[in-house]
C-alpha cells in the first residue's frame, strides 16, 4: 500500500534557473525621503512640455542664453506665459537670468540635471561600468 501512496504523488522535480552575470537591480543607495522630495519637485518642474522645450531651446543656443523675446518668438505662447514658465524654471535652479536693458536674458545652470539624471539611471560612470560586466545575452540595461 506504501508503493500505491508513492505512484499517486505528483512528481516534483527542481528547475534549474540560469546564472545571471548582472549587477543588482539597486546597485548604488536608494534615495531617501528628502532626496526623493526634491527630485519629485524637480521632475514635476520638468514635466510641463513647454518648460522642456524653454529649456531645450536655450541650451541648444551657441551661448547657452536666450532673451526672453526670441522664446515667445520660437514658441506658439504668449510673453506672459513664457515669463511664468521661465520664472518656474529660475525658481527650480534650472535657469539664472541677467537683465539686460530693457530685457531678461536667460542661461541653463550647468549641472543642474546631472542629479535627475543620476537618479533615474543616466549616463554615469557607474552606470557605464555595471553594463560592461553585463554578459552577452543580459537584459538588464
Amino acid at each position: 500500500m506504501a508503493a500505491a501512496q508513492l505512484l499517486d504523488a505528483p512528481a516534483i522535480s527542481k528547475i534549474q534557473l540560469p546564472v545571471l552575470d548582472c549587477t543588482p537591480l539597486f546597485s548604488g543607495a536608494p534615495l531617501d525621503e528628502a532626496a526623493a522630495v526634491r527630485l519629485a519637485a524637480m521632475l514635476k518642474v520638468l514635466g510641463e512640455p513647454a518648460r522642456l522645450r524653454l529649456l531645450s531651446l536655450i541650451h541648444a543656443q551657441p551661448s547657452h542664453e536666450a532673451c526672453v523675446c526670441h522664446l515667445t518668438d520660437a514658441l506658439d505662447l504668449s510673453q506672459p506665459t513664457i515669463s511664468h514658465h521661465l520664472r518656474v524654471l529660475f525658481e527650480a535652479g534650472l535657469v539664472e537670468r541677467e537683465r539686460r536693458g530693457n530685457w531678461v536674458y536667460y542661461r541653463a545652470v550647468p549641472g543642474a540635471l546631472a542629479g535627475v539624471l543620476e537618479a533615474v539611471g543616466g549616463a554615469t560612470a557607474a552606470t557605464a561600468d555595471s553594463t560592461a560586466s553585463c554578459a552577452n545575452d543580459c537584459r538588464c540595461s
